[in-house]
């Protein structure tokens, strides 16, 4: 049986909640709701179950630490799916937030809040940090365990307007985009409206 191919992205509140159900549509993906909440409402086990459920890749699913500092439970949940052998997660859109103690975690691109591939981080305004260093509550762990790609981004559904889902969330999108096209997965996402 293949690996389920997922993306994560690690925020959860509403906006982000809105947010990723509209870029997941745009880069014809599957975006499991129920992982959404602030913090992760739903276990690693449950989250897993749900996407073998999808009929069809990438999943796209939410997980978030409510600021917890340490393992929360939305670590904890990444921590479960990204070394369960049936999923392949083919990277993070690492979010950037106003968390303090905190390692973070050393990217090496971003999206800015303008649509731009950039070297190293951002805020969560979605404006160009200094370091490569994106400071979120749910980003730590991936200090410790390996994904093909995680990429920086600013506060989904949100960096002054940019990524509002009145405009079609267009930064996640991007983000999306460019996780896919990392793992030469690009042809899967050639015309997205397509699918029901």
């Amino acid at each position: 049986m293949a690996k389920r191919k997922v993306i994560i992205v690690t925020d959860g509140d509403n906006i982000a909640r809105e947010a990723v159900e509209e870029a997941a549509k745009n880069i014809g993906g599957r975006c499991i709701s129920k992982t959404a909440g602030n913090p992760t409402p739903i276990s690693g086990k449950e989250i897993v179950e749900h996407i073998k459920k999808t009929p069809y890749d990438p999943v796209i699913l939410m997980v978030d630490d409510k600021g917890h500092q340490g393992m929360g439970f939305g670590e904890e949940a990444m921590n479960y799916i990204i070394n369960h052998p049936d999923i392949f997660v083919m990277g993070v859109v690492a979010v950037a937030s106003n968390t303090n103690h905190i390692r973070g975690i050393k990217v090496g691109h971003s999206i800015d809040k303008k649509g731009k591939l950039v070297k190293g981080a951002v805020d969560k305004f979605g404006k160009k940090k200094r370091d490569k260093i994106i400071k979120g509550d749910t980003v730590d762990i991936l200090n410790d365990i390996k994904v093909p790609v995680v990429l920086g981004i600013g506060d989904p559904g949100k960096m002054d307007g940019y990524d509002s889902i009145l405009i079609g969330s267009p930064i996640l999108t991007k983000a999306m985009l460019e996780i896919i096209r990392r793992n030469d997965l690009m042809e899967a996402v050639k015309n997205p409206r397509d699918r029901n």
